[in-house]
């Protein structure tokens, strides 16, 4: 049986600049990176601004398991499959972080017969925008430390210094660290940590931002720390978001790249959805929607998560009004949610299937309260079935959502053009989406409504920790934002045990933190961690590259 990157090795295609003239992109307004990679610049969104836009479908997820959902799988298929019905569609996704790539969770370009390409560059460097990122926030933290170190002219307390230095790797070690060790005897050492840099929020920045301009002003905004008087401290008065900026010039500009079959994919930011917003950039979906009838996007993990986000946060701020989503399940999962063993998921089990359905049920009623057409997509896996399949349909049809089987994995588009009729027709309906909370309730009524909204939380618990730092957001008038909650992508509540659709449960705020440039307040649940670690056995020990350069064990 091939594997991912073989099938993607085994591809045939096009150079990237046909694929840019099969949607209208003019040479002036595309830059190249080799061959098949791409970046759309400054001029085609200019050129793009007042066009008419097209339908905006969200791909999202149940709860995902050991045993994988395929969530973006299910959007590069469902991308090629609206070709395969005679619908001109663009997909739209975020970049791999490296962290995954080499840890447990393996990369973000699809599998099998739904792949964005080329799999190997993307999962990898791609166009070197994480790595712009990665600097940019380092550079803040650089200049906050030797500002401090010269003199401290604008008297910032060094213990309430906020921001983290990033690096794209899971590296555990690096959570908690001593800096200033031996650098001057009258410069103590301080305690100190990294985060992944998908968690920065530079990277929330680059996907939220509408301009240079715009994103120049987002730089300055962040909040670095407080003077020994208690005022705040932002990245502007450090005199850093004019460099920063010039390192993030390129990539801020997305990504245009292709999948196995030829359609366009855009590619663009990276946040996690379980520890930042989840979704792509804004930019991106926009030039998508202008391109194209259709944008086909993702957010991450599972719909408690990256939608909820998607609407709340990206939607917000983006001025969108998505038409349809489709919710990625599988019987794996749902047997997994009722509590079978990882091991045994490919046995047929009715009994386990009933007793963990109630996640999809969660994800569907959640998904309704904001007012957009769900459809249900069964990712299908060989070890399915049909009774299971049949109980499935037969519960969704009570639900009155509709469900389609998606094959895309073994016969890409083809496999999914059922789905593909489904969300063409669910978008065509009026829908009349709405946010889940209003801007102009207190940070702690926003949890409480995602939280018992969402979740199925009875409680919320804040440490003196949150409670502390709320009160810091309110002094800053800052507490008319959106708020981006980090808790785990395993369960519902903040607890990764609690599986199917728990009930009965306190979830615990252990911090809040203003993300002022985004234009979001971070709130962390439970033990969520921004600097994620490797597993036991990680997935880099498996990759390779021969004599020729040829890239093996990704996926």
């Amino acid at each position: 049986m091939l594997n991912d990157i073989d099938i993607a090795s085994m591809a045939s295609p096009l150079p990237i600049y046909k694929i840019a003239k099969k949607l209208g992109i003019e040479d002036q307004e595309i830059e190249f990176f080799g061959k098949y990679k791409a970046k759309l610049n400054e001029k085609l969104l200019k050129r793009l601004e007042n066009k008419k836009k097209g339908k905006l479908i969200l791909v999202t997820a149940i709860n995902p398991t050991p045993a994988g959902e395929g969530k973006t799988t299910t959007t590069i298929g469902l991308g090629q499959a609206m070709a395969k019905i005679g619908k001109n569609a663009i997909i739209a996704l975020r970049e791999p972080s490296l962290g995954p790539v080499f840890g447990v969770k393996g990369g973000a370009t699809g599998g099998g017969y739904a792949q964005v390409l080329p799999m190997d560059e993307i999962n990898l460097h791609f166009t070197g925008d994480l790595h712009a990122v990665t600097a940019a926030n380092n550079l803040l933290c650089c200049m906050v430390d030797n500002h401090i170190y010269q003199g401290n002219k604008l008297k910032i307390n060094p213990k309430t210094v906020l921001i983290r230095r990033c690096l794209d790797m899971n590296d555990r070690a690096l959570r908690d660290i001593t800096i200033n060790l031996g650098t001057n005897a009258n410069k103590l050492p301080k305690e100190d940590g990294f985060i992944i840099t998908v968690a920065s929020e530079v990277m929330a920045i680059i996907c939220l931002a509408r301009s240079l301009n715009d994103l120049k002003f987002r730089l300055g905004e962040i909040l670095v720390g407080y003077k020994f008087d208690e005022t705040p401290v932002f990245a502007k008065d450090i005199g850093a978001a004019g460099a920063m900026t010039a390192l993030l010039k390129d990539a801020i500009f997305p990504n245009l790249v292709q999948t196995l079959e030829g359609t366009p994919a855009l590619i663009h930011g990276g946040p996690f959805a379980n520890i930042a917003h989840g979704c792509n950039s804004i930019k991106a979906t926009e030039l998508a929607l202008s391109l194209a009838d259709y944008c086909i996007t993702e957010a991450g993990f599972g719909a408690d998560l990256g939608a909820e986000k998607f609407f709340n946060i990206k939607c917000r701020i983006g001025n969108l009004s998505p038409n349809a989503v489709v919710l990625v399940a599988t019987t794996r999962a749902l047997k997994y949610n009722g509590g079978m063993d990882k091991n045994s998921l490919i046995k047929e089990s009715i009994s386990y299937l009933s007793k963990g359905i109630c996640n999809l049920e969660a994800h569907i009623t959640n998904l309704k309260k904001f007012n957009v057409p769900v459809i249900v997509a069964l990712n299908r896996f060989s070890s399915d079935t049909n009774k299971e399949i049949e109980f499935i349909q037969n519960y969704c049809e009570n639900l009155e959502v509709d469900m389609a089987i998606s094959d895309v994995f073994s016969k890409g588009g083809e496999g999914g053009k059922e789905l593909a009729k489904l969300v063409c027709t669910a978008s065509e309906r009026k829908s009349f989406f709405k946010c889940l909370y209003p801007l102009e309730i207190s940070i702690k009524e926003k949890v409480q409504i995602i939280a018992k909204e969402i979740y199925g939380a009875d409680n919320i618990l804040y440490t003196s920790c949150a409670e502390k730092s709320i009160i810091e957001i309110e002094k800053l008038q800052k507490t008319e934002l959106p708020v981006c909650i980090a808790k785990t992508q395993y369960s519902l509540s903040d607890k990764p045990s609690l599986l199917g659709k728990p009930s009965e449960f306190t979830v615990t705020v252990r911090d809040v933190k203003l993300s002022n440039g985004a234009g979001f307040i971070v709130v962390l649940l439970g033990d969520i961690m921004t600097m994620p670690g490797l597993p036991k056995i990680p997935a880099a020990e498996i990759i390779d590259v021969d004599e020729n350069g040829k890239i093996s064990g990704l996926f």
